[in-house]
């Protein structure tokens, strides 16, 4: 089978799509036919040496992945070949076929296309445990979304509305803004050409916002966890700016604000039936079509690997899908 193939941590142009063997898999796995995988910015910290997970070389980038069931693990229930699937992994989803846990397959609702199903389970599922889960967000909160065009940022808009609460996204351009406007967001800011802070202030009436969800980190990081009101809640969910803020614990203490860490994955292994409930909540939103991830372009594996280039440089809005099998 063919598969975008990382032989040594290093840049992320050195990826190639090779021919390898078709995964083996064990008595509980199930084998899934791929045929789109969604580029998040894990794949390019991946393949780089710079995320917790480091498989063991070679192996094939791509954490979110939609296709069908091509074989069940003999230890397996509740799956069957033929099965449409969308699926998160721990990697492996830039290739023809791939092996996954099946607590990690959801099922694709009819009339879901494979690129939407591809783009869904990581990002949205990130968002809803963030924001329910561990943020515990009412319809009386506020929202500030940083990064809110990208794969995370856009989920978390839909996501933070369909649980009730007024959001205002932080973007760094005006098309980037003017998606967050048409996925719902109550306000936006373009933190290129206006003070956050300042901006802030003013959309609260000088109170604050009660929960911050941020997947960038870097330069806002401290203005943001700043604008939080009395026990506001600061969600860190990744660093797509390349910088791990280093932020002041004064601004905890004064306010009694809580700083809450964010790893969906981990979460996932540690609670699988919450994250089957958090699952079941996401994918009938889905099929209701309240929810939908946004997808900028579609490429063929060959241009994988430029497609992760731009999803680490912050060229992308939403998500970009890989087209692998023709299924």
């Amino acid at each position: 089978m063919k598969a975008l193939v990382c032989s040594a941590f290093g840049p992320i142009e050195n990826l190639s799509v090779q021919t390898v063997d078709t995964p083996v898999i064990r008595p509980d796995q199930v084998l899934v036919n791929v045929a789109a995988a969604s580029v998040n910015f894990p794949d390019a910290l991946m393949v780089q040496g710079l995320y917790q997970h480091k498989p063991p070389f070679p192996f094939s980038p791509g954490v979110e992945l939609s296709g069908v069931v091509a074989e069940v693990g003999t230890d397996v229930d509740g799956w069957k070949v033929g099965d449409r699937v969308m699926a998160s992994v721990d990697h492996g989803g830039f290739a023809e076929q791939c092996a996954a846990a099946p607590h990690r397959l959801i099922p694709l609702p009819d009339g879901i296309s494979f690129a939407q199903g591809a783009g869904f389970v990581l990002t949205f599922g990130t968002a809803l445990h963030a924001l329910q889960d561990r943020a515990r967000i009412t319809s009386a909160d506020t929202v500030l979304i940083l990064g809110a065009a990208g794969g995370v940022g856009v989920a978390a808009i839909q996501v933070a509305k369909q649980l009730g609460a007024r959001v205002i996204a932080a973007a760094s351009t005006q098309d980037k803004i003017s998606l967050c406007r048409e996925l719902g967001a109550d306000e936006v800011i373009n933190y290129s050409t206006h003070d956050l802070r300042e901006q802030l202030k003013a959309l609260t009436d000088n109170r604050g916002v009660n929960v911050v969800l941020d997947s960038i980190g870097g330069d806002h990081s401290e203005a943001a966890l700043r604008s939080l009101d009395w026990r506001g809640r600061y969600l860190v969910v990744g660093f797509a700016a390349g910088t791990i803020p280093r932020l002041p614990l004064n601004l905890v203490l004064l306010k009694e604000r809580d700083i809450m860490g964010v790893f969906w994955g981990d979460a996932v292994r540690r609670d699988k039936a919450r994250h089957l409930e958090n699952m079941q909540t996401l994918r009938r939103w889905l099929q209701e079509k309240r929810i939908a991830p946004f997808i900028d372009e579609e490429v063929g594996l060959d241009d994988a690997a430029a497609a992760i280039a731009r999803v680490a440089n912050r060229q992308v809005k939403g998500k970009v899908v890989i087209q692998i099998g023709g299924i």
